[in-house]
Formats: structure tokens, sequence, C-alpha cells
């Protein structure tokens, strides 16, 4: 099997970690892939470099991400454009995308022998304009409209397949998958939901309403935000914590999911409600 491994060495420890996941691969008779910025702390492990990622990514047939979840998400985005299955390995904190810790590595046996799984997670498409240029982007976790720090608070008007279905005011918006509800998301108010569900949620950033909720949306949504202010403001558009881009006043973003999807490999007996009670905590563990 060619893996490509893709490590975040801006973590503690995830020099170390690599190697050790290296050693381990290589020891399944896996051939190892990486990009040429780590040839000199990787050298002496008999590793393939790539001057281009995509043809790194191209040519693998899957991928490993070494870091937190904004590592593997960051990742995943190739994993999508490509068509390839990507693990995770946790050396940040939650690390709610990541399969395995760094004490598992045990269980990369089952990597090489086959007996794993491919769990496929729902993307969004954002559809928006930059200077004049109409782009679209892929997002696993979520997109978020926030006003500028100094901007009054501005109107969000929202239409769901061309008509208009709700109106708030508050800081923002947060656009989510179910991947990206134990996100912002939840830390905002939203929903725990299942990952192998597919649908839209839509959770307001500190709304000025007692009434205001998040909303889910079925999987063939198609939703519009407009973003108003009552005065000068601005406001952002920020795709998985990675990509942010300045919004005209009165502009349209438009959110739907898309064709792509990450497939996130499954090594061991994955539960998701344990996986929230780990790493967010059930309430007795406290002390």
């Amino acid at each position: 099997m060619k893996i490509a491994v893709l490590p975040n060495l801006s973590r503690e420890k995830a020099q170390y970690y690599t190697v050790k996941l290296i050693e381990r691969l290589r020891g399944f008779g896996s051939a190892i892939y990486m990009q040429r910025g780590f040839q000199n702390s990787f050298s002496e492990y008999g590793i393939r470099f790539f001057d281009d990622l995509k043809d790194m990514i191209r040519s693998c047939d899957l991928m490993v991400a070494l870091g937190g979840d904004g590592t593997i998400i960051h990742c995943a985005r190739y994993a999508a454009e490509f068509e390839k299955p990507i693990l995770g390995v946790n050396v940040g904190r939650l690390g709610f995308l990541a399969e395995l810790e760094t004490d598992e590595f045990d269980e990369l046996k089952n990597l090489a022998e086959g007996n794993y799984r491919v769990e496929n997670r729902m993307m969004l498409d954002i559809h928006y304009s930059e200077n004049g240029v109409e782009k679209t982007c892929s997002a696993l976790n979520d997109a978020v409209i926030m006003r500028g720090t100094l901007s009054p608070m501005p109107d969000f008007r929202v239409d769901f397949n061309g008509r208009t279905v709700c109106d708030y005011r508050g800081d923002g918006l947060i656009v989510s998958t179910p991947t990206g509800s134990t996100a912002y998301s939840l830390s905002a108010g939203g929903p725990i939901i299942d990952p192998e569900l597919s649908c839209i949620l839509l959770s307001p950033v500190c709304s000025h309403s007692l009434l205001t909720r998040p909303v889910v949306f079925g999987p063939n949504a198609e939703l519009s935000v407009q973003t108003n202010f009552r005065a000068e403001g601005e406001a952002f558009l920020t795709m998985d914590g990675e990509i942010s881009v300045k919004l005209e006043p009165g502009q349209m973003v438009q959110f739907s999911r898309s064709k792509r999807t990450v497939s996130i490999v499954r090594l061991k007996d994955y539960n998701f409600y344990s996986i929230v009670n780990e790493k967010l905590g059930d309430g007795r563990n406290d002390g």
C-alpha cells in the first residue's frame, strides 16, 4: 500500500510520533510518500519525496494526517478532491476526526491487512464572489459569517430554496455539516448530529432574540444568506477556519450539499456517541 503521510510538525512531539508511525507502516510493507519539505527531517527512513503535493496525493492509495482536527480538516479537502481515504492520528487536544491516538499504533496492522471500513462524510459547497470573481469552496466542518470586530450588529436574511424563511440579528451565523455540529456550532448552542446523517445545520451566534434557535435543513436544501448593516460595517466569511473572505455590503452567499465526500478510515469499533462523551466529558469526571 502506498501511503501519503502529512504531519503537522508544529504540534508537540509530532516529529517523534511521525517517526514511530512511519516505522510501523514500513514494517507492514507500506511505501511511504511525503512532501519534499520534510526531507531534512525524515531522510533516513526510505521515503519517496514529492515536489508537488497534488502529485503525491494523486499517486497514493491512502492518506494519513497526523495533528489536530485542523490538520485533518486541511488534508481532508485534498482527500475529497482526489477521492482518497484519509486516516487521522491525533496529537492535538480533542481530535474528533482522528481514528487513532498516539498509543494506538498497534491498530495499524488492520490497515495493512485490509481490515478497515470507510465512512463517507458529507461536505458543504459555499458559493460566493471575491473581487468580482465567482468562487466555490468545499468545507467538511462549517462556514461562518461574522461581523467585524468593531462593526455594529448586522441583520441576516436566510433564504431556503429561493424563499425567505427567517431573519436573525446577531454577531453571526454558522452553516455546518453533521461533522461540524461538534465544532463551533456546538459552542453556539447547536445540536449534536450523527455524522452519518446528511443535513445542513444553521446556528446563530449571539442572536439578539430569545426566540432564535438553530435550524436543521434537509440534505438537498439550498440556503442563501445576505448580511445587511443599518450603519457602516463589515462581515467576513470563513470556511473550515482556514479560508477567509471579506464580504461586500449586501452580498449573498449560497450553501448546498457538495457532490464530494470525505472518506474517513475506521480501524476500530467506532461509536460516535462514546467519542462525544470521551472528548467532551459526560459530567461525571469533574474531579
